[in-house]
Order: structure tokens, then sequence, then C-alpha cells
């Protein structure tokens, strides 16, 4: 296997730069670049040469040991200088060994999937944590990164392979039907699996979204100062806004961080009546969207109802505050009058949302569960109709392999490319 070589930090200038090094060959290039390297999991402070003993940068120097690094491999960091010139010159020297190459998009961490370090439900918990953008992200991230949906699915695991142990225990002395006294004990580790299962599925929704965001649609008529909200909301001009009907006919996003949630907030079209073919597109895309989104903020004037019918959770709020004499209720983008309130309102109702959560945080693992779950239900349904054994034995292994999904053990070659093609080099 190759050496491979890449800036495992930040591009560009920096306090300090790390370059990483991993492979059978990393000791060697460590010690010809920096003489003496310390011991495993030490560091030293060394000075790093050329082959033609022109000083590079004086840099820390780290070495982890084959099976106890990240990689799995024998690791070599050099913790330089930050700037591009640096780096330059080092990755430059590096270029120049025989059977050391630039790493790859992700390639660090795919060989500490293949080596065995990390399994494919922490791979994509790395991924989730370099782009968590809020607070929820990063505490989601770290429960899949820490190993959580592998170690619920090695418990999953282990339950199934005794139920349909006991199932098949009993092939060749009961004429193939399940006995009765090893029922019970099937059903009821069959069962527990079942429930698990059923609740991560059902928590899967709030996962995913608390990992690509919730989104909250703003809706109304025509001139109701939705954009104007949304540009209060956002603390910047994101949606242009007139007194002329129909100025917004796209969905306009804003990325926002509401109590540690992901959220994106869309200014819709204003929905009316309208001959107009460019405007009533518009229309029908708000009204797809609002229909899509997690919780819609329905704007009304003074004496006006909504566009349509809200839905459980909504947010109904009279609009320009600033020009009514009763604000109870009431919102203005102008003024500021109920921003507060409108926040805490969204706060509060997406962390209700958030809180059924589970470790199921991708569709990858939704559609496992799921899978697994069929066979379940198979196999319950065989054992209390007394089928034969062999066929309950068989739902209970493909409801095994299903969940191995999970953890990248069969079946998610194909997927490999595609992950990785979302990590940058050095990572």
């Amino acid at each position: 296997m190759d050496t491979i070589f890449a800036l495992a930090s930040a591009p560009g200038k920096a306090g300090v730069a790390v370059v990483r090094i991993s492979g059978p060959d990393a000791l060697a290039v460590g010690t010809a670049m920096a003489g003496a390297l310390p011991p495993a999991r030490g560091s030293a402070l060394r000075t790093l040469r050329a082959a033609n003993n022109d000083v590079l940068d004086q840099a820390l120097v780290l070495t982890f040991a084959q099976n106890a690094s990240f990689t799995g491999e024998p690791i070599v960091e050099f913790h330089l200088h930050g700037s591009t010139a640096v780096i330059g010159a080092v990755c430059g020297e590096l270029g120049q060994f025989n059977g050391l190459r630039l790493a790859e998009a992700g390639e660090f961490t795919r060989r500490a999937l293949e080596n065995g370090r990390i399994d494919l439900a922490q791979v994509e918990g790395l991924a989730d944590l370099i782009e968590a953008e809020t607070e929820a992200q990063r505490r989601q991230a770290l429960r899949v990164l820490s190993g959580e949906i592998g170690n619920h699915t090695e418990r999953w695991r282990r339950l199934l392979i005794r139920a349909a142990a006991l199932v098949e225990a009993t092939i060749d002395f009961a004429d193939e039907d399940v006995p009765v006294h090893v029922t019970p004990e099937v059903l009821s580790l069959l069962r527990g699996v079942k429930s698990d299962l059923e609740f991560h599925l059902a928590g899967s929704n709030a996962a995913e979204r608390i990992r690509v965001g919730f989104e909250v649609a703003i809706i109304g008529a025509p001139n109701v100062g939705k954009s104007t909200l949304l540009n209060a909301l956002a603390g910047r001009d994101a949606a242009i806004t007139s007194e002329y009907a129909g100025t917004t006919r796209d969905v306009i996003e804003v990325r926002m961080d509401i109590g540690g949630l992901p959220v994106t907030l869309l200014d819709t079209a204003g929905i009316r009546d309208t001959t107009d073919y460019v405007e009533s597109i518009g229309i029908e895309r708000a009204k797809k969207r609002a229909f899509e989104a997690d919780i819609r903020v329905f704007l009304v004037d003074g004496s006006g109802e909504p566009v349509f019918s809200p839905m459980a959770g909504d947010i109904v709020l009279r609009s320009k505050a600033d020009l009514l004499s009763d604000k109870t209720g009431a919102v203005s983008g102008l003024s500021g009058h109920g921003l507060d309130q409108l926040v805490e309102a969204l706060r509060s109702k997406l962390l209700d949302k958030s809180a059924s959560a589970s470790i199921a945080s991708r569709l990858r693992h939704r559609l496992a569960i799921e899978k697994a779950l069929s066979f379940l239900l198979k196999a319950e349904s065989l054992l209390l109709g007394s089928d034969a054994a062999d066929f309950v034995a068989e739902e209970l292994r493909s409801a095994t392999r299903s969940l191995d999904q999970l953890v990248g053990r069969v079946d998610v070659e194909n997927l490999l490319d595609e992950i990785f093609s979302s990590f940058c080099i050095g990572k």
C-alpha cells in the first residue's frame, strides 16, 4: 500500500499547519526529514530539512504506531508554522520521496475504515462533525462519531443471532416446526429488537432535520410584510422589499441558528389569484415549499385570514404591528415589535420536534432499519403461525444482514465513493 501525505489542517495562513503522513514508509520519511523521531504517541521539536540539507522549518513532530493511530497505519505528523510558503516547501519535499504520494479526498478516513479503526456510521459522523454549524449538529455528530450506532447494532446483532441459533437448533428435532419451549424466548428477543428499531425509526426524521436543517416558511398575501420580516430575522437585506405586489417571485432562503438548531427561513411569493404566468409559477413553488416546511409562519393583515388552513404547530401573526394600535399577536419587521417572541416560539417548537431525535440521522440508516423491521415482522408472523423453523431462521438472518449495513459490514461498496467524495483532501 502507498504511503500518503496531505495538509490535514485548513488551507491558508494560520498559526499552525498540520501535515500528516500515513503508511508503511511514514516513519522512514519522517526520520529522513526530522532525524530521530520521538517514541510512539510522543512529540518532539525538530528541524525539518530537505534532501540537500536546507532547513525547511522548525516543527513539532508527533508519531503514532501501526494499529494505534487514526488510520491504523504508522503515522507521522509535522506541526508547522502555518504560512503558505512553509506548507508548500514541506509538501514539495515530501512529493520527492519514492512511493510517497498526495492523499486523495477522504483517503485517511477511508484507510481508517478499511483497517477497522472506525465503522461506516462513524465515517458519516466525522463528515457531519466537520460540517456542523450549530450546537445541536455538533452534539448529534459526536454521538455518531463515538460509535453509538455501532454499539446499538452490535447488541441487536447478538440478540438476533441468539434467536436464530435457538430456532436452528430445533430443526432436526421437531419435524421442522419450532418447538413450543423455545418460542417464548425467541419471541422475546425478536420483539425487544423490533421495539428498539421502531423507536429509532420514529426519531429518524427529527435526527435528519437536525443534520440538514429545519425549514420555516413565511406565508401570506402580497405586501403583508413577509420579506421585511425575513430581513429583520436575518439581520440583513436578504430579500428585496417594495410596495409592489409580486416583488418576491421565487423562494428566498436564509440560514439561521435558532436555539442551537439549524434553520432555513423561507420567504415565499405572496399568495393570490393572478394572471401573470411567471408570478403564478412562484406562487405554486411557494405553496409546495410551505407544505413541505416543518413550521409555517402565517402573516395576515389586521382583519384577514391565513391564505390557507394552518397545520398543527404553525404560527399565525398579524403583520405590520408598527401601524396597529392593538399590537396583541402582531409582529413588525420594520419596528422589531414581536420579533423576540416569534424567535422564542420557533425555538420552543423546534426543540419539541428535535426532542425525539434518534441515532438514525441519514436516509441510509432509515432504509436499513426499515428493511430489518420488515424481516422481523415476517419472522414473528411465521413463528406465531408455527411455520417451518428454517424459514423463521432465514428471516432473522436477513434482518441481521440489514442491520450490518448500518455499520458497513455488507453491501456498501457502491456507497463508499459517494460518501468519501464529500471529504476534503487531508481528512
